[in-house]
């Protein structure tokens, strides 16, 4: 089973990393059950074959409003993947039996299907939810919406698919149709043809298309980075890369594949900065190799990282043969023997790795690996090209859950505070339906958290639901004098133009915080608009 099993050993290693959870990893299972969704493109019934690709773009937006709610949904490569084993072509529309056939291959609990249909610039959306483990089709849900309005509609339907698949679930469907990622359409239909298309030409093409109308789509400017990176065209992919923000979801794959075009470009120092920015954040074992051959390359030591990244994955050669030079470096003779033998033992044919191992049993004890030896044999530590979306997605998700596992040993004042915390994070991310998740949570472990309140208020406000942010910020006061609580009661008055109430919100919040930079700008403008703030 390919989605499952890739990241076990991964798991241990992340396990041992965060030994603080107190949870045991072998207790622990892989994925939850019943949290692993296959979204399929929906079908297209307009009868109009260039409206195609709207189908295919549900998956795209699916995935993200559901990782987001705490689901670990499969990607694009992935479903790929089972397409190919089965020996199916990219754009075939499964029936059921090979939609469990498909969902079985990726150990999917859920796959959602659904259709379209597009007249007078109107698109109408029904979806289901197929349970794999007891081959039951939900009733449908439906969503309609202008076509401009695609995202709408498109978020709708994954609040509504949340629900079918978890009753349970408590994010407000204002959430998920308020989730920022909108672009205009045409910039959006760009990057799902452009994502799809069958040339790099056309990729390329498509996807420049994409970033011309929207110059901030970090999607759009991913898939032309990892496109231009394709190409070779490695300074132009830097730039590219760079521009996806870095509080953005997919910051992290966008700053691998900027570290691997800066050290194709011999831009050492700054591929290492990139794949430090990763390693930092999750230690991916490729992530940590890669970051210590762009040391190297420098000439600095990096055995320490090459340690990492052998610990992580005890099983690939390459990283074992990294250390073994790392030591050689260093002297180490009698380690780097131990290592590379380690790497022939992983695949006895490599040619280098013998070659090493001559010279580490020719070499003086203590002695240095030399820049080439008498045969013109020069050694270099190897760096790891591919980037696993899925071990990422899936060692995040399973990070989430031994977090939570932890937290829910904590006393319940000390869960909120956490929880608090998370949403907090995701709210500085743009993730409101992960933020307004995390508040929930911490409002259930201790419903007199300020903290989680102010919170939840914020995600109203930012979801256009005035009245219930206006009434979270107001429990949130009662129980603790906050700043978050009074701006967001600020902001909203400055809405319905009662600036002089405003006005008393941002000085009692700069009372409690002088220097909180969201009441300093406030200030700011309300002191443009003619208003004394204390």
């Amino acid at each position: 089973m390919r989605f499952r099993s890739k990241l076990s050993a991964f798991f241990l290693f992340l396990a041992a990393i965060f030994a603080s959870f107190v949870v045991c990893p072998a207790q622990a299972p892989a994925v939850p059950a019943g949290r692993v969704v296959l979204v399929l493109p929906f079908e297209n019934r307009s009868g109009n074959p260039t409206l195609n690709w709207i189908g295919d773009s549900f998956p795209d937006t699916l995935d993200r409003r559901l990782n987001s709610a705490g689901f670990l949904t499969i990607s694009h490569d992935d479903r790929t993947f089972a397409y190919d084993h089965l020996g199916l072509p990219k754009d075939f529309r499964p029936s059921r039996a090979t939609t469990i056939q498909i969902a079985r291959q990726l150990d999917a609990n859920f796959v959602i299907v659904g259709n379209f249909t597009v007249a007078n610039n109107h698109i109408a959306v029904q979806a289901r939810a197929l349970s794999v483990d007891d081959l039951r089709l939900s009733p449908p849900v439906d969503d309609s919406a202008d076509l401009p309005r695609l995202f709408d509609a498109e978020n709708a339907i994954a609040w509504k698919v949340a629900r079918s698949i978890d009753p349970h679930f408590t994010v407000a469907e204002s959430t998920f149709v308020a989730a920022p990622g909108a672009v205009p359409l045409p910039a959006f239909e760009d990057y799902i043809r452009g994502s799809d298309a069958a040339t790099p030409a056309e990729r390329l093409q498509r996807l420049k298309a994409a970033v011309g109308v929207s110059p901030d789509y970090a999607s759009a400017l991913l898939a032309l980075g990892k496109e231009q990176y394709a190409e070779r065209n490695f300074a132009d992919a830097a730039t590219t890369l760079s521009k996806v923000p870095p509080n953005n979801p997919i910051a992290l794959e966008a700053g691998f594949f900027l570290g691997l075009a800066r050290f194709n470009s011999a831009n050492y120092a700054g591929a290492e900065s990139a794949f430090h920015f990763v390693a930092d954040r999750l230690p991916l074992p490729e992530v940590v190799n890669d970051e210590g051959v762009a040391l190297s390359r420098q000439g600095k030591d990096a055995a320490a990282l090459f340690q990492r990244a052998t610990a992580a994955d005890p099983s690939d050669e390459d990283f074992h043969y990294n250390l073994a030079l790392a030591f050689f470096r260093r002297g180490d003779t009698t380690n780097a023997l131990n290592e590379v033998a380690t790497a022939l033992k992983l695949r006895p044919n490599d040619n280098e790795a013998l070659e090493l191992q001559r010279q580490l049993k020719s070499a003086a004890p203590g002695s240095k690996l030399p820049a080439t030896d008498a045969a013109g044999f020069g050694p270099v530590e190897r760096v790891r090209r591919t980037y696993s979306e899925t071990s990422y997605r899936q060692a995040a998700f399973q990070l989430a859950q031994l977090r939570s596992a932890r937290m829910a040993m904590l006393p319940p004042a000390q869960q909120a505070t956490e929880f608090s915390a998370l949403g907090r994070d995701a709210i500085n991310q743009g993730l409101m339906p992960e933020a307004e998740s995390n508040f929930q949570s911490a409002i259930a472990a201790d419903p007199r958290s300020a903290a989680a309140h102010a919170g939840l208020a914020e995600v109203r406000e930012r979801s256009n639901d005035p009245k219930d942010a206006r009434a979270e910020a107001v429990i949130s006061l009662r129980l603790q004098p906050n700043a978050p609580a009074l701006l967001v009661l600020a902001r909203l008055d400055v809405a319905q133009n009662a600036l002089g109430v405003a006005a008393d919100e941002v000085s009692q919040a700069l009372q409690l915080e002088p220097q909180n930079t969201a009441a300093l700008a406030l200030k700011q403008t309300l002191q443009s608009r003619g208003q004394v703030v204390r």
